[in-house]
């Protein structure tokens, strides 16, 4: 075989082994990320399904798409090119506009406890106008892109932080990647769980006795579900919300309520050695959402002062 030959399938054995390594990196990298990111992942999940909740059935997972495609496109078309940017140029801008993104989730959590205490109820979520329908579900679909967009900024930025010493092309697939799993895993559970119902009755036809029974059982339980779904939704976009700002302080070093939160944290860890993590989560998780309720509330009350005058 000539020695060119020879020498030109050398280089082609070390550039795909190349390759190799790097996607090996790259997935290493995504892998450790959306472990990172979890958390907020598991929040998502739980915020979305309020959205599609009391809309004919034909009509949810059609909503899901919907939004699954908008959240792809925050992460992909806004989201990244963002973060590759401010990684670059403006890392000091970073923390500044999750706080913000914080801030809203905190406003929009509490205006909807704030609405449900009202009495009020959205039109169209049980039985609204049939003209009405399509405006109603255009709505939901635009309020849950940009609820996703938040949290979505929350899991890039996690995301970006665990790569933040590595070239630009490598975040920037790292990003691309979790984008995709991260969008693929929430949606795909969501859309799950609302035709978990439909799964129920489908069972209930069956022939055999237990799955009749299986079936039943998700028929009777999943509005049980969602409902609890829709609370733990809210609850969710406060304490996420809560956290961002309680991480933006202690970042900035601004106040002692970071310090707080983590002592009482550590406190609950040490309390119950036997479920440490889950103890300190709970702990973090319910004064970030006190947090949370305090910036949201104000947020709520200054926006009613303004609207009045």
């Amino acid at each position: 075989m000539p020695t060119g030959l020879v020498a030109l399938l050398d280089d082609i054995a070390g550039i795909t082994k190349l390759a190799a390594a790097s996607l090996d990196d790259v997935s290493a990298a995504a892998g450790r990320a959306g472990t990172k990111a979890a958390g907020v992942v598991i929040d998502d999940t739980a915020v979305t399904p309020r959205y599609v909740t009391g809309f004919s059935p034909d009509r949810e997972l059609p909503m899901i798409g919907k939004i699954a495609l908008g959240s792809i496109r925050n992460k992909l078309l806004i989201l990244l090119p963002v973060a590759i940017g401010l990684s670059a140029f403006a890392p000091w801008a970073i923390t500044p506009l999750l706080m913000v993104g914080g801030a809203y989730l905190c406003f929009e959590g509490v205006e909807k406890i704030a609405h449900s205490l009202s009495g009020h109820h959205d039109e169209g979520d049980a039985g609204g106008a049939m003209e009405n329908a399509a405006e109603v579900e255009a709505q939901k679909v635009s309020g849950a892109i940009r609820t996703d967009l938040i949290l979505s900024a929350e899991i890039m930025a996690i995301a970006l932080a665990d790569v933040a010493d590595s070239s630009l092309g490598t975040q920037a697939t790292v990003l691309a990647v979790v984008a995709f799993l991260v969008t693929i895993g929430v949606y795909g559970v969501v859309g799950l769980i609302v035709k978990m119902d439909d799964i129920g009755l489908h069972l209930a036809k069956g022939r055999l006795g237990f799955m009749r029974a299986v079936g039943r059982g998700l028929v009777k339980g999943m509005p049980h579900v969602l409902q609890a779904l829709s609370v733990i939704g809210i609850a969710a976009m406060i304490w996420v919300g809560g956290g961002i700002i309680v991480h933006g302080l202690e970042h900035f070093h601004l106040t002692p309520i970071p310090g707080w939160v983590h002592h009482a944290s550590e406190a609950a860890a040490h309390a119950v050695p036997g479920a440490a993590g889950f103890a300190g989560w709970v702990v973090q998780a319910a004064l970030s959402g006190v947090v949370g309720v305090v910036i949201g509330a104000a947020i709520v009350g200054v926006l009613k002062l303004v609207k009045r005058k």
